[in-house]
C-alpha cells in the first residue's frame, strides 16, 4: 500500500475530527438546572445509551465519562472553528460537572453519577469499594488544563484541582518502592483487589500513577511528584494498564503518557534524566504495538493494538500515542515521529460510522471482543459503541495540534454534512 493511501489529506483529518465532536454533541442532554450532561458514557451510532454495559449508565468526570476532558476538548473546537455555540455547551458541561454535586466540601471530586439509579458511585461498578487515585488526579490536571483556555471559569477550576490534589495527597499512601497503589479506599487505605475481588497482579506497578506526578508537579507539591517520578524512572519503568478492567503490565498508552509527562514536569522538577527516559525507552517501546498492515479486511494500517490480553486497538490509547509523537515531532522535528501520528490519526478516520459521526471506540482486527458487538456484525470490524466523551473525542487534541502546526485553517465553507460525507468516502471503508 502507498503513503498516499495510508497518510490521509489534513482536510479529511479536520472532518474527522469535526464528525467526533458534533457526535458529541449530539449525545448531550440538559440538567434540571441548564447545564449539560452527557446521556451515557456508552453510546451506539445513533447515540443511544447502552445501558447494559457498566459505562451505560454513568456520567460525570471520572475515567471513561470524561467530562471535563471532553468539554476542554470542544470548547478547543470551537474556539478553532470561531463557533460560539459549541463553546458555550462546552462551558455549559463543564458547569455541570463544577455545580451538580460532583464537588466534595473536603476536595473530594465523586466522578460518576449512576443516572438510572440517580446516585453518585466512585467507580465504574457503580460502588464504592474503591478509587482509583491516579484517574482523580487525572481529572485534576484535566481542570488545570482546561482553566488556561477558559477565562470565565478559570478561577474555580484551579481552586479545585488543588483542592483536590490536596485530598489526594493526604490519602494516597506510597509503597516501599515510592509508587503508589493502584487503588484506594475513600478512606485512604490501599486496595490490593480487583473490581470484581480478585487479587490485582499489578495492583503495585499501573501506570495510573503518573497522572498523580503530573497533578502534584502542576500544582507545587514537587517533593511528593519526585518521589514518584523517581520510583518509576529508577524502576525502568512502570507499564501496568491504566485502563481500570486490563491487567497486564505493559499497555501502549502507559508508554504514550509516561512520554508526555516525563517531558511536560522534568525541567520544573530539575529531573533532566526524565526527559532523556521518555526519549530513550518509553518513546521507542511503543513501536512494539504499532500495525504496519490491514489485517483481516480491516483498516489497521498505522493503529496500535492495546496489550496482550486485549490487543483491540481502542482510540483514546491511540488518540494519546498519535499526540506523543507529534509532540516529539514539534520538539525535535524528527518527521518520522509527524509520520506515526499522522497514521494513526488517518487509519482513524476511516473508523467513523452512520450519519451522524460517530467513531467507534477500537477496531476490533481479530474478533476478541466478539463479532456481535461489531458494525453490521462482521467478523472482524469496529465495535458498533463508543463512549463520546472520550474514545470517539480524544483524537481532536492531536488533530488540532497537528492541523495547528502545518498552518491549516479551517474550511469556511465545510459543514458537519459535508464532514460526514467527505469520511463516508474514503476507500477501503465498507458501510
Amino acid at each position: 500500500m502507498t503513503t498516499e493511501n495510508v497518510h490521509l489529506s489534513p482536510g479529511i483529518l479536520f472532518a474527522s475530527a469535526n464528525a467526533s465532536a458534533h457526535f458529541a454533541l449530539h449525545c448531550l442532554e440538559p440538567t434540571p438546572d441548564g447545564y449539560l450532561r452527557a446521556m451515557s458514557s456508552f453510546v451506539d451510532p445513533d447515540g443511544e445509551p447502552m445501558l447494559w454495559h457498566d459505562f451505560g449508565p454513568l456520567e460525570g468526570p471520572g475515567w471513561a465519562a470524561n467530562a471535563v476532558g471532553g468539554a476542554h476538548l470542544l470548547y478547543r473546537w470551537g474556539g478553532y472553528l470561531s463557533d460560539a455555540n459549541i463553546q458555550e455547551q462546552a462551558l455549559r458541561l463543564v458547569d455541570h460537572v463544577l455545580n451538580d454535586g460532583f464537588i466534595q466540601p473536603d476536595g473530594l471530586v465523586l466522578p460518576y453519577w449512576h443516572t438510572v439509579e440517580r446516585r453518585f458511585c466512585l467507580n465504574y461498578t457503580h460502588n464504592d469499594d474503591w478509587l482509583c487515585p491516579g484517574s482523580l488526579a487525572k481529572i485534576g490536571v484535566q481542570m488545570l488544563e482546561l482553566a488556561r483556555d477558559m477565562p470565565a471559569r478559570s478561577a474555580v477550576l484551579t481552586q479545585t484541582a488543588r483542592r483536590l490534589a490536596d485530598w489526594l495527597a493526604e490519602r494516597t499512601p506510597l509503597l516501599d518502592s515510592g509508587w503508589t497503589p493502584r487503588r484506594i479506599t475513600v478512606a485512604g487505605e490501599a486496595y490490593s483487589l480487583s473490581p470484581h475481588g480478585l487479587p490485582d497482579s499489578i495492583f503495585e506497578h499501573s501506570a495510573d500513577g503518573l497522572f498523580l506526578l503530573q497533578l502534584w508537579a502542576m500544582t507545587g507539591k514537587l517533593d511528593l511528584a519526585r518521589t514518584l517520578g523517581d520510583a518509576f524512572v529508577s524502576a525502568g519503568g512502570l507499564w501496568g494498564s491504566i485502563n481500570h478492567d486490563t491487567f497486564d503490565d505493559h499497555e501502549n498508552v502507559a508508554y504514550a503518557c509516561a512520554f508526555r509527562i516525563l517531558r511536560q514536569v522534568a525541567d520544573l522538577l530539575d529531573r533532566p534524566e526524565w526527559r532523556a527516559f521518555a526519549y530513550e525507552v518509553a518513546l521507542p517501546a511503543m513501536q512494539r504495538y504499532r500495525m504496519d498492515d490491514n489485517r483481516n479486511g480491516v483498516f489497521t494500517q498505522g493503529l496500535f493494538w492495546m496489550e496482550e490480553s486485549w490487543d483491540t486497538a481502542y482510540l483514546w490509547e491511540n488518540a494519546e500515542v498519535a499526540q506523543a509523537h507529534l509532540e516529539a515531532w514539534l520538539e525535535r522535528g524528527d518527521e518520522a515521529h509527524r509520520d506515526v501520528a499522522w497514521g494513526v490519526l488517518s487509519a482513524t478516520a476511516r473508523h467513523h460510522y452512520g450519519a451522524r459521526g460517530f467513531l467507534t471506540e477500537g477496531v476490533d482486527w481479530n474478533n476478541h471482543v466478539g463479532q456481535q458487538h461489531h458494525i453490521r456484525q462482521a467478523e472482524f470490524g469496529a465495535i458498533q459503541y463508543t463512549e463520546p466523551l472520550l474514545n470517539n473525542l480524544h483524537h481532536v487534541e492531536a488533530t488540532l495540534t497537528y492541523l495547528n502546526a502545518i498552518g491549516y485553517a479551517p474550511p469556511p465553507d465545510l459543514d458537519f454534512k459535508a464532514s460526514i460525507e467527505a469520511i463516508c468516502t474514503l476507500p477501503g471503508i465498507h458501510r
